[in-house]
């Protein structure tokens, strides 16, 4: 675990021999405490990719975490019974600092996410095959997590379990070098007239995103949250972010996200979700390319 191995050469923690007393777990946790009151979220920009076909009619629609600016033809998509999906991918500057690896994990997430969000209502084909809608999206930013960072955040969160703090006690992630997520999407009909469109933009928070020593780790979290909120626009036609009461998720997503087959065979050519492997690896720390297997080969969602 080439993150947590590192955590020790740049974050070591104050000893006897600096402070005259030694760093108990307790006093880790304190240390993190007073850490965490740094900003506890990353910046969400909305950096557009010039890859949609029209950026007229976009209006702002933000969430208390989210920025967006949507357009929709609600009409339209409630009529529309099948789509597609292209391949997610980068645009040529969005993730310098993560690997092609990284980056295809990352698409991958995003096209699995999208495919499994819209078969609550459409049918989803093969990307060969022709739709009622074709879905895009492109991630036009990436800021790497500091895996070092949500190394250490992990182990002092794994090493609190074994405390006696008199009460369960919620551990913040260090909030530095918190990952973020960029990306811009569109659904066009048959004729290539847009249809839908969304720029989208979301950044890892202290609070609720899982430290995992991976640069990749915030980007490929942050991957489903962008396919629930796309989805959500082109299954209900409206905005994911003004609903008023929380949304049960589907029989057909709770199967996908414990590993199950999906609901279309489309879906299977990314890869099923990690499940259970997948919340243990997040509770450890690991980073997501051990855990997730990733698109099945020789299939479709490579990114760029």
């Amino acid at each position: 675990m080439r993150g947590l191995a590192r955590v020790h050469e740049r974050y070591t923690l104050p000893t006897r021999r600096h402070a005259g007393l030694r760093l108990g777990p307790a006093r880790a946790v304190l240390a993190l405490a007073i850490v965490s009151l740094l900003p506890a979220c990353a910046s969400a920009p909305l950096v557009q990719g010039r890859t949609l076909s029209s950026y007229g009619g976009l209006a702002p629609s933000d969430g208390m975490l989210t920025k967006s600016h949507i357009h929709v033809n609600k009409p339209f998509v409630q009529e529309a019974k099948t789509v597609r999906i292209v391949p997610a991918s980068f645009t040529a500057t969005a993730a310098p600092k993560l690997t092609d690896r990284q980056r295809a994990l990352v698409a991958n997430a995003i096209n699995r996410a999208l495919c499994v969000s819209l078969s609550d209502r459409f049918t989803v084909v093969a990307p060969e095959l022709p739709a009622d809608l074709t879905v895009r999206a492109v991630v036009t930013q990436a800021t790497e997590t500091d895996e070092v960072a949500a190394g250490l955040s992990a182990a002092v969160s794994i090493g609190t379990k074994f405390v006696d703090m008199g009460a369960p006690v919620p551990i913040p992630r260090i909030p530095i070098g918190l990952g973020n997520l960029s990306l811009e999407a569109e659904a066009i009909d048959q004729f290539g007239q847009q249809q839908a469109a969304m720029l989208w933009g979301r950044g890892a928070t202290a609070l609720f995103s899982s430290p995992k020593a991976s640069k990749a780790s915030d980007a490929y979290d942050l991957a489903a949250a962008f396919g629930d909120d796309f989805g959500y626009l082109l299954v209900k036609g409206e905005s994911p972010f003004k609903k008023t009461t929380p949304s049960i998720p589907s029989l057909q997503k709770i199967n996908s996200a414990v590993g199950l087959a999906p609901k279309y065979a489309a879906c299977e050519s990314y890869g099923r979700a990690p499940g259970l492997v997948g919340v243990v690896g997040d509770r450890l720390g690991l980073p997501p390319e051990w855990t997730d297997k990733g698109a099945k080969k020789n299939e479709a969602a490579a990114g760029n």
